[in-house]
């Protein structure tokens, strides 16, 4: 994606089902389960590079010994740096590895000796990077049962409304955020859970002091789940344990955030991505399985995985998102599915160049859209194939042997025209001298393309805000004196903020919703824009299943190709000779692509959640009233 947008993050749950010893005769080391936890987050760090954490938990201690651990960093490298201060810490205590210690010793001595470790990394969406920010998170109790670690994927609609619930039975939650906010919804009905089994066991006559692994035993983790949840208005994906050892991971009804797991005698394993956890644990693809949408895994102190339903499934809206740039590309469906997003648009490329491959080159930009590239080549060659075997057939005979050694010998052109000069720093902030950097964050190859010849295609996996191709890649294609350059996107124009775990959430950065405003300008339906604007005011202030998303209007009046020649217009500054034409991936070109994954409320404006219309509306109320803040 030549222009930056931020996931909000990844998790990952390693629950050891085999005491430690076990793991230092099989494996030879006591550091199995932490390993692994830094394999899950190192191979997941495309999900957040502002920040990481990790916790783990011992279980069975004394009382006074601790058992709960946790290290964060928002530094540079944050999971680099996690991970050395933990192993520096362990060379203090004279611990070197691959060395044999007595179990005792290394079980009370060495604080990630544990038997649960939670990890997450991040992207500070909010534009807030705090340690304070980063996850994991803890709400401490001196009852082992009350205390829980959180770490979550997952933004919510209708914080205030959560955070309004909590005020109103009493609680005075530190901050107004939906970590907080959650942890302490979640922290609420966990101590409710504790009191009515303390209850229950005080009242048949037992001790306080065997109550309390009684209350532990117990615990009925969906239970709590499902109360805190009623209400949550958003994409989520939450790993959580508590003090005495349960630990769970739950994923909201729609399935808009990803959740697999993989368990064995040995292990319960969580991540956000699937290829992350068949790499470190070296399984294959069937072995691990996708958590359904409301359903959590959990696990009790000493139990194996159980999947309960928390939330009653609605319909089904996986991120899209995930497919086309966000989750890696190493998993076996989604590396098809981006090879097909390509393949899709090849009829329309070819249109664009007047099918006329001798005098035309391709190419893509950013990295993370050279699966797409593959696919887009495929059709091609599909196209050249049909295309020969056609002239072949008309010529029969006639055709010379240099003729026909000149119809075989036909094939795309390929490139590599821009180059991202990844050290690069755009650190002046004045825009003049800033814009001039940004014009050199690539670098072009040179002698590739014939001047005034030949027209280029060039494909991205998503255009969002078109800053980086106004400023920069189309000037340094330009330089080339191409006939024509074709940017294409192998996914739909943006149109509407995410609320649910992109950072995406602000109507004025979209270059298509900015085009959609200029179209109505420029034919007289100014009117529309404050029109909308007041339906928005309107609709804001039902209840919230009754809202809808009126900024549809905006774009309805103008087919995908009108705004798409709009957008092409506002990014060709007068410098640029060729003419330039952008391109973008159907709606049904996506979902015929990524059949499993139809959420697609960035394109459609269809949200899964009646929060979410709430939050495209008040974007677009922002945006009227020029306030430049989120609209959640």
């Amino acid at each position: 994606m030549s222009d930056e947008i931020k996931h909000e993050c990844g998790i990952a749950m390693v629950k050891l089902l085999k005491p430690l010893e076990y793991f230092i005769e099989k494996y030879g080391r006591w550091d199995y389960g932490l390993q692994k936890m830094y394999l899950l987050l190192e191979k997941q760090h495309n999900r957040g590079q502002d920040g990481a954490g990790i916790a783990g938990l011992k279980k069975g201690v004394k009382p006074g010994e601790k058992y709960f651990f946790r290290h964060r960093s928002n530094g540079q490298n944050p999971i680099m740096e996690i991970f050395d201060a933990i192993y520096d810490d362990v060379k203090k205590l004279g611990y070197e590895q691959g060395s044999v210690y007595d179990y005792d010793s290394l079980r009370k001595n060495l604080p990630y000796a544990s038997d649960i470790f939670i990890g997450h990394v991040r992207y500070g969406t909010y534009g807030l990077n705090n340690i304070e920010n980063v996850h994991p998170v803890i709400r401490a109790n001196n009852w082992r049962s009350r205390n829980i670690v959180l770490a979550g994927n997952f933004n919510l609609t209708n914080v205030n409304e959560i955070f309004s619930s909590l005020v109103d039975i009493g609680q005075h939650p530190t901050d107004f955020s939906d970590t907080v906010t959650i942890l302490e919804n979640v922290g609420h009905f966990l101590d409710e859970e504790v009191e009515n089994l303390f209850r229950k066991y005080r009242e048949k006559g037992l001790p306080k002091k065997e109550i309390s692994p009684l209350i532990e035993g117990n615990i009925e983790v969906a239970g709590v789940l499902r109360n805190a949840s009623k209400k949550w208005d958003g994409g989520y994906a939450m790993a959580g344990m508590l003090g005495h050892g349960d630990a769970f991971v739950m994923r909201d009804p729609w399935g808009i955030r990803p959740v697999f797991y993989y368990t064995d005698d040995e292990v319960v394993v969580v991540a956000s991505e699937r290829p992350v956890i068949q790499t470190v644990f070296n399984v294959r693809t069937d072995r691990v399985e996708e958590l359904k949408p409301g359903y959590a895994i959990i696990s009790k102190s000493d139990g194996e995985a159980k999947i309960e339903m928390i939330r009653e499934p609605g319909t089904v809206r996986k991120c899209s998102f995930e497919r086309i740039y966000f989750s890696r590309g190493t998993d076996k469906s989604i590396y098809k599915e981006r090879k097909k997003l390509g393949e899709q648009l090849t009829g329309r490329v070819l249109d664009l160049v007047d099918h006329d491959l001798e005098n035309t080159v391709f190419s893509y930009i950013p990295n993370t859209a050279e699966s797409a590239f593959y696919g887009l080549i495929k059709g091609l060659e599909d196209y050249l194939k049909d295309h020969k075997i056609r002239l072949i057939r008309e010529k029969g005979n006639k055709l010379s042997d240099r003729e026909l050694n000149l119809i075989l010998s036909t094939r795309p052109r390929i490139e590599k025209l821009a180059v991202k000069d990844a050290k690069l720093r755009t650190f002046i902030t004045e825009d003049k001298s800033r814009d001039d950097l940004v014009g050199h964050v690539y670098d072009v190859t040179y002698g590739v393309v014939r001047r005034g010849i030949d027209s280029m295609v060039v494909l991205d996996d998503s255009i969002v805000r078109g800053t980086t191709l106004k400023k920069s890649i189309v000037q340094i294609l330009d330089r080339l004196d191409p006939k024509k350059i074709v940017i294409v996107s192998s996914s739909p124009q943006i149109r509407y903020p995410d609320c649910y775990g992109i950072d995406m959430a602000k109507l004025g950065d979209f270059i298509a919703f900015r085009a959609a405003i200029e179209l109505l300008k420029e034919r007289g339906m100014k009117g529309k824009i404050e029109e909308t604007y007041e339906k928005a005011i309107r609709e804001n202030r039902k209840a919230l299943d009754e809202t809808g998303n009126v900024v549809k209007e905006i774009y309805k009046p103008f087919s995908a190709d009108e705004i798409s020649s709009q957008i092409a217009t506002m990014l060709k500054l007068p410098v640029i000779k060729a003419e330039l034409v952008i391109l973008y991936q159907s709606i049904e070109g996506l979902h015929e692509a990524c059949p499993g994954h139809l959420g697609d409320w960035y394109f459609t404006g269809d949200y899964p959640t009646p929060g979410g219309n709430r939050v495209v509306n008040q974007s677009y109320i922002n945006y009227f009233e020029k306030k430049d803040e989120r609209a959640y």
